[in-house]
């Protein structure tokens, strides 16, 4: 008998239709016909081909049994990984929503303008000012310009100022304000996009560059300097030295610096300096100015003495490579000088604020402090063999997961360091942006990104990562992250202010023409082959 004949069966499972069908209505041949079935059945099964078939079946459905199971193992996967990732959301959300509260307790920039104008009316005059008096200078600094407190404000009060003992002066205010090269008027422009007659037109504002003029003199100076230099050791005293008889100014120092300058000699007793954290925490409340000899290893030093506002820096060009230090050092006095008398131009370099989330925080308050970087943030393999794998986030969209040595997440100024190495772009150091750049992706269409300035991005190691990664902030500060750890980047509130031997512009041209050889060529011969 075929096997085939056994297949063709109604639509109810009754058999062969046509067989059926073709026999007497009669319960004799009924019986007869089933009988003959039963023992045709029979001897099918014990044949061997259909032995073959019912392994071949047992077998298939193993197989699908054990894809049922693998089926169920990645929806339960997936199921708890969307569990995990509405989590980290919503604590990314509540941190968020945290810093923007944090933020908002500061005093709003009008009503710092007003107080400062009260007070220094209210110092003059030593007479009660009148309402109107009031409302028409802080209109006048609003317009005009940002006043330094808008950035270096620490909400002290006079009477606070006075408790504090080691506090010298009162600190030096200046005006910030945005002009072009050229143009004679320090208007500060506020509208950055005009809407009229129903055009809308862009106010150039990032066409400006920004100049700083002080409102009062300078009185306090700070000098940093690179360790384990004689030549920054013999400039350094020297420094100091004339800025106290000429320009009569009070100098603090490092008390590694201290402790240089008091073995050379006991004339410099006069010079100031710090002896613990709580004391580095206040400096931006004493210090108007801050010098640093060095490179820019020395610069990024200096801005990492400040977790808060920071004091403009004149950089002098004492290191290898200086593309955040203008100034020579051989005409320190007359650069000095300049700075000191004022308007110079400014260059204010963003910085990055990052915090380490550890998965097993128990709420979105239990995290590390924050760290500020003025280049980059680094996270690699570290000493693994395995790559990285790194999970991106923007805001709310997902970027990209990172398979490779690592990620850079650099400020402007910083894409001329690591990220520059790793085949970023070089970008002007004012340009408001975050750059995403990956070290050595295990793929050819990872390219470098340049993100706005307002995002904030969220790194995670995800939890089926072969190895840990690792954190490093402006090449130090080494931090492992594990399993489910998460990196979150911001822009910080806090810009470096440096200051500029000419302009932004030109500072930034000549460091990469000086420092990189930038596009340096043979000029092509002019007695070749030429068009007619």
């Amino acid at each position: 008998m075929a096997p085939s004949k056994l297949n063709s069966t109604d639509p109810h499972g009754n058999g062969d239709t046509s067989f059926s069908s073709s026999q007497p209505d009669n319960g004799s041949s009924d019986s007869l016909t089933l009988f003959h079935s039963e023992k045709a059945v029979q001897e099918l099964l014990q044949q061997t081909p259909i032995q073959q078939t019912d392994d071949h079946l047992i077998e298939f459905s193993e197989a699908l049994r054990t894809v049922a199971k693998a089926l169920r193992r990645a929806a339960e996967g997936k199921a708890s990984a969307q569990a995990e990732a509405a989590e980290w959301k919503r604590r990314f959300e509540l941190e968020r929503a945290r810093n923007q509260q944090l933020e908002h307790k500061g005093k709003s920039p009008g009503e710092c303008n007003t107080d400062i104008d009260a007070q220094r009316v209210e110092n003059s005059t030593n007479q009660p000012m009148q309402r109107n008096e009031t409302n028409e200078l802080s209109e006048n600094c609003s317009t005009n310009g940002l006043c330094s407190h808008e950035i270096l404000h620490d909400g002290e009060t006079d009477s606070q100022a006075k408790a504090v003992p080691n506090r010298i002066m009162k600190k030096a205010s200046f005006k910030l304000s945005w002009r072009c090269k050229g143009d004679i008027s320090d208007q500060h422009k506020h509208d950055i996009v005009s809407f009229e007659r129903g055009n809308i037109t862009a106010a150039g504002r990032s066409s400006k560059q920004i100049s700083l003029k002080w409102e009062s003199d300078p009185q306090t100076v700070l000098i940093m300097t690179k360790p384990n230099s004689t030549s920054v050791r013999i400039l350094c005293a020297e420094m100091v030295r004339w800025l106290k008889e000429h320009k009569k100014l009070n100098i603090y120092v490092e008390p590694r610096v201290m402790g240089e300058l008091l073995s050379e000699s006991s004339y410099f007793n006069f010079v100031h300096t710090w002896k613990d954290e709580k004391e580095v925490l206040s400096l931006h409340t004493k210090v108007d100015l801050v010098v640093t000899l060095g490179g820019d290893g020395t610069v990024l030093w200096a801005a990492s003495m400040f977790k808060g506002p920071v004091p403009p820096i004149v950089p002098f060009s004492l290191g290898s490579l200086g593309f955040m230090t203008p100034f020579y050092s051989e005409h320190y006095r007359d650069c000095l000088d300049s700075v000191l008398r004022g308007p110079i131009s400014i260059t204010l370099r963003h910085r990055l604020q990052c915090y380490v989330i550890r998965d097993a925080a128990k709420n979105e308050y239990e995290m590390e402090e924050p760290i500020l970087v003025l280049n980059e943030v680094t996270i690699d393999r570290g000493i693994s063999s395995f790559l990285t794998n790194l999970e991106c986030y923007c805001d709310n969209s997902f970027v990209t997961c990172v398979q490779g040595d690592g990620l850079i997440l650099s400020t402007t100024s910083g894409s001329t360091a690591y990220s520059l190495a790793a085949g970023g772009s070089m970008v002007h150091p004012q340009v408001p942006g975050i750059l995403f750049t990956p070290i050595c992706p295990h793929s050819l269409s990872f390219r470098p990104l340049i993100l706005p300035e307002h995002v904030t991005i969220r790194v995670q190691v995800p939890f089926n990562s072969r190895s840990p990664a690792w954190a490093s902030f402006d090449g130090k500060d080494r931090k492992q992250l594990a399993a489910g750890d998460a990196l979150v980047c911001s822009m910080a509130p806090w810009p470096v202010p440096t200051a500029c031997q000419i302009d932004s512009t030109n500072d930034f041209l000549r460091s990469i023409h000086d420092g990189l050889h930038w596009n340096l060529r043979k000029t092509q011969s002019f007695d070749g082959p030429r068009d007619l």
